[in-house]
């Protein structure tokens, strides 16, 4: 009887454990998701997809190598369509590769992720505050 008991209480407690961490395991697997949803940007980074919806070619820029403040064009004959700021300042996206300010252009503050932008990003510029 004494076996019975101990087995029962062993697998209520290994029941009780498996419900305990499947919220865990589902909030995991979520984020994940949100994050493949999203795209892949370390914090710190600003990142720029070539298509929509985070996908394409992936370029990242760091303020460890880009001039605060300064009109930064992408590689001529590339453009980007999605974007995640995650540089903790504000970025400027211009449809201009010189920063113009007679076309199209929107200013994303940090933590901002942009599936899909209404213009071709072809220059951005990352603002001290």
């Amino acid at each position: 009887m004494r076996t019975v008991l101990t087995t029962a209480a062993l697998a209520a407690a290994l029941a009780a454990a498996t419900t305990a961490l499947a919220p865990a395991t589902a909030t995991a697997a979520s984020s994940e998701a949100a994050a493949r949803a999203l795209g892949q940007c370390a914090a710190g980074q600003l990142c720029l997809w070539q298509n929509t919806d985070f996908t394409g070619a992936r370029r990242t820029h760091e303020l460890s190598g880009t001039d605060i403040e300064s009109c930064v064009p992408l590689p001529r004959g590339t453009a980007a369509l999605s974007l995640a700021n995650r540089t903790g300042r504000p970025v400027t996206v211009y449809q201009s590769r010189t920063c113009g300010e007679t076309g199209e252009f929107n200013t994303y503050p940090s933590g901002s992720w942009a599936p899909e932008s209404p213009y071709q990003i072809r220059a951005f510029k990352i603002w001290e505050r």
